[in-house]
């Protein structure tokens, strides 16, 4: 897509006739996607394009960006209350690579509170919808950034992946949703919901946009100490196939609690690689069991520490006359924070707090190194290049179907927070429907082997028409 919007510009097109085309049908849009419309600054840099076209990998092309990624000029709230209205002095690395490529700045989309969710209903400003069924959730907690490119509203967009948060609604949304290795892009103006596990990456029509977005943003940044180089080469590798490579399937990622109709897509997926040239074999992934407990106590202790300076003292939220410190601190947080940021907080503090911290924190990041080894082991020589999995166990919910039911949401995480503990990539890619409801096929790779997991993602959406559907939204 982003290939060809490109093409028409250089032949003459108009970006500001195209930006002003995309407000007009975010203006309409019934998914409440955005959260925040940078016409002003999108229309002027459209212009400048228009009248002399600068070069870049990304020149003219709009770009939608999550809610919790730093904007220069333009709000960047993390779809909460104790946010609204903060603008940003300074741009996140992504958004400086961003612009250094020619892209254009939209606007932010809605996402789940501080990125605290699976499928965008504690948003401060109202849930997103899914562009496939209106009635329900688009995934989380970057689910504004997927419905936004699902339903055409946005070419391309970037969102932040803590335990799943990129490839959920990539999968709910029936899009391109990659996760890189940790460290491989800069978290340099991310607002931090818990800095160990998080990675910015891309949300895309098909996989090339999203070769092309890595392209762009992967790379070291002196600000961010766990930022390491980047080879690239995504892109000038990505049509190689798959012929010779071997897939591994985790046995824990089958059966009890996995729709009958995701797990039939993904088999399906496994035997069109093979087709391609592939083989397969079982392999065991022993901890995965653990992984739910020992990721919730990691992300939610350090949200603890990370959300402390959100006390409306120096920026956000505040509220009326002052009193003492206590009870305006107390007073700002109750007001600013929804409830699903207060439980983890209040979690976390648990956890971390004097003699728990041996009992539930120490022991998850045992676990987590575990887990690490498990994907050490699955992916070393002689065992997979790759791993396959479902991205999510179920297709899209209804709103309000779980959101009173914190434990359920949290369980649905429990094929893709394995991926944060271990720091490996993995990619979300359209394998097929279930009641009219997009599944996503979800390929692990090893640390930094993102062009492998590009070049098998690929491969497989060239050989089946599942990218090319359109949502009900759009139709």
């Amino acid at each position: 897509m982003i290939r060809e919007l490109q093409e028409g510009l250089f032949a003459g097109g108009s970006a500001e006739e195209m930006i002003n085309s995309l407000f007009e049908k975010i203006r309409r849009s019934r998914l409440n996607a955005y959260n925040h419309i940078a016409e002003d600054q999108a229309l002027e840099r459209a212009r400048e394009f228009d009248r002399a076209p600068w070069e870049g990998r990304l020149a003219g092309v709009p770009i939608a960006i999550k809610s919790s990624i730093s904007t220069k000029g333009i709000e960047t709230n993390c779809s909460s209350r104790i946010l609204s209205g903060y603008i940003p002095p300074y741009d996140a690395h992504v958004i400086e690579r961003l612009k250094e490529e020619g892209a254009i700045i939209i606007g932010k989309t809605n996402m789940d509170e501080f990125a605290m969710g699976t499928s965008t209903e504690t948003s401060y400003f109202g849930p997103t919808k899914n562009p496939w069924d209106l009635d329900r959730v688009p995934g989380g907690s970057s689910g504004g950034s997927a419905a936004a490119v699902a339903a055409g509203e946005a070419p391309a967009s970037l969102g932040s992946d803590t335990g799943g948060s990129i490839r959920c609604p990539a999968s709910f949304c029936g899009i391109v949703g990659l996760k890189p290795t940790y460290g491989l892009v800069s978290r340099y103006g991310l607002v931090s919901y818990a800095n160990s596990l998080e990675q910015i990456g891309p949300l895309t029509a098909n996989v090339e946009d999203a070769a092309l977005m890595m392209e762009a943003i992967s790379g070291h940044d002196p600000r961010d100490s766990t930022s390491v180089k980047s080879e690239g080469g995504y892109l000038s590798g990505l049509y190689g196939g798959v012929e010779g490579l071997t897939f591994g399937v985790p046995e824990e990622y089958f059966g009890e609690g996995v729709d009958p109709l995701v797990e039939e897509a993904v088999w399906d997926a496994i035997s069109k690689l093979e087709e391609l040239g592939a083989s397969w074999k079982m392999v065991s992934l022993p901890h995965t069991k653990y992984a739910l407990a020992a990721y919730y106590i990691i992300a939610m202790s350090e949200a603890s520490s990370n959300l402390a300076r959100f006390d409306g003292l120096r920026y956000g939220l505040r509220l009326g006359a002052d009193q003492d410190w206590h009870t305006t601190f107390s007073e700002i947080r109750a007001a600013g924070f929804g409830p699903e940021v207060k439980r983890r907080v209040l979690l976390g503090t648990y956890a971390l707090s004097a003699g728990y911290y041996g009992r539930y924190y120490l022991k998850a990041l045992k676990v987590r190194t575990l887990i690490k080894q498990d994907f050490e082991r699955a992916l070393s020589a002689g065992g997979a290049d790759l791993l396959v999995t479902p991205t999510m166990p179920f297709p899209a919910f209804k709103i309000g179907e779980r959101i009173e039911d914190p434990l359920s949401l949290y369980m649905a995480d429990v094929f893709t927070v394995p991926i944060n503990l271990a720091g490996v990539p993995a990619i979300s890619v359209p394998c097929g429907f279930a009641d009219g409801l997009p599944i996503g096929l979800q390929i692990i790779g090893r640390h930094f082997d993102e062009a492998a997991v590009l070049r098998a993602a690929e491969a497989y959406e060239d050989a089946t028409p599942y990218h090319e559907a359109v949502p009900k939204e759009v139709i």
